[in-house]
């Protein structure tokens, strides 16, 4: 038996919080050197990142920051430059004719490292109306009020 060894680097809280969530994939990330040794200083942010097909139909990730590295001489990365995800052809197709479904939206979830390479783990999501976020925030305090209760009268 093998165990898999996963350090999770960063993680998008508003993305659970802003969409929902349909199905989880697991991508491979294309990096370059000084993006590798920034992860594994923690320095990334996936507040505004999202998934997109270009015209070629490669996935690529947008908007994701690695800050640049602070001990590289020469050659440092660009922090928001677009990032090609990797997933098998036939994942590739199946999201590229889901994302076209009107209100689906490829969001990151967590950036990890699986085994040594950088991992993306991208939802298949659509977005929540501002009803349905209230709504998720009232059964969160339900649940909390609850838990209270029965800690109380333990």
């Amino acid at each position: 038996m093998t165990s898999e060894h996963v350090k999770t680097v960063t993680v998008n809280r508003k993305a659970r919080h802003d969409f929902h969530i349909i199905e989880e994939i697991e991508a491979g990330l294309v990096l370059k050197g000084t993006e590798v040794k920034s992860l594994r200083q923690g320095k990334a942010n996936l507040k505004d990142a999202y998934g997109r097909f270009d015209k070629k139909g490669e996935l690529y990730l947008y908007q994701m920051n690695i800050s640049p590295y602070p001990f590289a001489y020469y050659d440092n990365h660009e922090p928001e430059r677009p990032r090609k995800l990797l997933l098998h052809k036939s994942e590739m197709k199946r999201l590229y004719g889901k994302i076209r479904e009107k209100g689906f939206a490829l969001v990151p979830l967590r950036v990890y490292f699986k085994q040594g390479k950088a991992k993306v783990g991208i939802a298949l999501a659509r977005g929540k109306r501002l009803y349905d976020k209230r709504e998720a925030i009232k059964e969160r305090e339900n649940r909390r009020e609850l838990d209270r209760a029965i800690k109380k009268y333990k």
